[in-house]
């Protein structure tokens, strides 16, 4: 089975550098491009289940790149971006010591009140990747968010804490694995 896995294209509140989390922001016109350009890099593949994230920019961006219509995409919450808290809406820049510590250093600073735990990111993100290499799938795409790919990068590359944290990854970026006999590997990274 091959993964592709991707973050969504942008939105407003990311061409603005405020948190979103589980904010349900839209793409704008730009992260459609992305999306669409993403699709062209992809060619004629033909994927046998999409998958994405509840929010909505992740539904658009998995219908154009998975090229079905939104009620065909298959959502699941455990790919739901992190929880923020109080953080969603805030300035990157803005959100003070211990959420910058946090998000930019979780291996070494909790997270603030509030705002989830790696470990639970982790845990629910191996829950739906188990659940997903039981499927019969030749090609399965995967779309979600920035702070969730962390977790799933580090399932798929075998990272013994659980998550591959830098670097960010980027709008419509598409990690593809293949996933044989309960192992994986990197096949591409495509920009």
């Amino acid at each position: 089975m091959k993964i592709y896995v991707t973050r969504h294209g942008q939105t407003d509140y990311n061409k603005k550098e405020l948190m979103q989390g589980r904010i349900d922001i839209p793409l704008n016109e730009t992260g459609m491009e992305q999306a669409r350009a993403t699709k062209a890099k992809l060619g004629d593949i033909k994927f046998d289940a999409v998958y994405a994230s509840p929010l909505t920019r992740a539904i658009q961006t998995a219908s154009i790149i998975g090229d079905i219509d939104p009620s065909d995409i298959i959502k699941d919450d455990r790919i739901i971006e992190a929880d923020f808290g109080k953080y969603d809406a805030v300035n990157y820049y803005k959100v003070g010591l211990p959420m910058t510590a946090y998000w930019a250093f979780p291996e070494f600073f909790p997270a603030p009140s509030g705002v989830e735990k790696v470990k639970d990111m982790v845990a629910r993100t191996r829950s739906f990747l188990t659940d997903l290499e039981k499927k019969d799938y030749e090609n399965v795409l995967v779309v979600c968010h920035g702070g969730i790919i962390r977790p799933i990068r580090g399932y798929f590359e075998n990272v013994k804490r659980g998550y591959i944290w830098r670097p960010r990854p980027k709008n419509c970026e598409i990690f593809v694995y293949e996933s044989k006999n309960g192992t994986h590997r990197l096949v591409q990274d495509i920009i």
